[in-house]
């Protein structure tokens, strides 16, 4: 069994920044692929942003391209979501997933973290 760690959700202003970690208590095969959804309050979740573990392979959203980066640090087994250039539609319960490959559909992602918030308003 693999458990994500997340933190680092929080209320920020249009326009402002935010970097979500999470970390997995020890990688598998089954954490290939590590990524970000998010659910808004009455919508479904969806897929943000995610990356491989090893190499360089990332996808994102159309709607977060140029603002969110998703990065690791190997040394601190950690993956990072910087969200720049925040707005009020990105405000959510976001969660770190893991799985065995890289998509934009919850399919290949068999752990999931428990959701930090985050909200964007003035």
């Amino acid at each position: 069994q693999v458990q994500l760690v997340e933190s680092g959700g929080g209320l920020v202003q249009p326009g402002g920044s935010l970097r979500l970690s999470c970390a997995p208590s020890r990688r598998t095969l089954s954490t290939y692929a590590m990524a970000w959804f998010r659910q808004a309050p009455g919508k479904e979740r969806e897929f943000v942003a995610g990356r491989t573990w090893i190499g360089s392979n990332t996808l994102y959203a159309d709607s977060v391209k140029g603002r969110f980066t998703i990065s690791r640090d190997a040394a601190n087994n950690t993956m990072y979501l910087q969200m720049n250039s925040l707005k009020p539609e990105d405000t959510a319960v976001y969660s770190c997933a893991a799985g065995r490959s890289l998509a934009a559909s919850y399919a290949p992602y068999a752990y999931w973290g428990q959701g930090t918030q985050v909200t964007v308003s003035s």
